[in-house]
């Protein structure tokens, strides 16, 4: 018997908390979060030399953050440097690191550490796109696509999770794809990363919360093709419900996820829909739905990321 009255005290707890969390979510899309101050907070970027990162870099500099700005190509991450100290950045510091090469990363984030401190948010950024059809791409180019979009992210949690969980204070952010939700023709590499990416940061938020790391937070973002360049000839069906984003637009969405510590960010809002109907209907209505909104053809005319000269 007080086991069954233990049982049922339990279940009545659950569904209280349950609902209470419920009201609290909905209560948040009437009454915006607080935005915490990140002025003072050291950023460390990937992929800082340009697209996305550099403009998140700039959004952190006018928030008066320290930045670390890390990209593979040192030309163009000293020119977000340059940038970001004119954006008014308070400290900014740049380092050349190819963050695919796990003894680079440790060495380059020793050095992060001596020079500047502990990272306090940590956004792995940094991505590439080989944009092929699975059997016309060459191993090492898979590979690559791996290396960079998924792996890199173990390396950096390696790197600076621990003084996060010393200080008890730390924000993961994961920027990953709606490839990483739905599966894409031509990008079979790519999805597979962005799949790996999100499961990583999400079994790392269920981690940090199972041993009461409550100082440390996650947020997991996910957009559509944005227009950085990187997946320059992608088109779109219907561009008023799966439009092709503005980079601008997406960073503010971005940093307004950060702020707000919000676990998930799915940009075009349709695809909190999509994933919905994904989760229940059946699958020849999914691909009925896919081929209605050209997600079959969506790659056909990649060209990518032109180099410059």
């Amino acid at each position: 018997m007080p086991c069954n009255l233990e049982s049922a005290k339990d279940l009545l707890v659950f569904l209280g908390k349950s609902l209470l969390s419920i009201l609290e979510a909905l209560l948040s899309h009437v009454i915006s979060k607080p935005r915490k101050n990140v002025a003072g907070e050291v950023v460390l970027i990937t992929g800082a030399g340009s697209g996305l990162g550099r403009l998140l870099a700039l959004q952190f500099a006018r928030l008066g953050s320290v930045l670390v700005l890390w990209d593979v190509n040192k030309e163009t991450n000293e020119e977000t440097r340059q940038i970001a100290q004119e954006a008014g950045a308070i400290r900014v510091h740049a380092y050349t690191c190819d963050c695919s090469q796990r003894e680079e990363v440790y060495r380059v984030a020793d050095q992060v550490k001596k020079e500047v401190g502990d990272v306090s948010i940590l956004i792995n950024n940094a991505g590439i796109v080989t944009g092929r059809k699975f059997l016309d791409c060459p191993d090492d180019l898979m590979e690559k696509s791996l290396d960079v979009n998924f792996k890199a992210h173990l390396w950096m949690y390696k790197a600076f999770l621990p003084a996060m969980i010393a200080n008890n204070h730390g924000h993961l952010v994961c920027i990953s794809s709606s490839a990483g939700l739905i599966g894409v023709n031509g990008l079979s590499d790519y999805c597979a990363s962005k799949f790996a990416a999100l499961g990583f940061a999400e079994s790392m938020f269920v981690e940090t919360l199972a041993q009461k790391q409550r100082g440390i937070k996650t947020t997991i973002v996910c957009p559509f093709f944005i227009k950085t360049g990187m997946f320059e000839g992608c088109t779109t069906k219907c561009p008023n419900l799966l439009p092709i984003l503005d980079p601008e637009y997406a960073v503010r969405k971005i940093v307004d996820a950060i702020l707000q510590e919000q676990l998930y960010l799915y940009m075009p809002k349709f695809l909190y829909f999509i994933m919905f109907l994904k989760s229940f209907l059946p699958i020849k209505t999914g691909i009925l739905i896919a081929d209605y909104l050209g997600l079959f053809h969506v790659m056909d005319g990649f060209t990518g990321q032109k180099k410059k000269s």
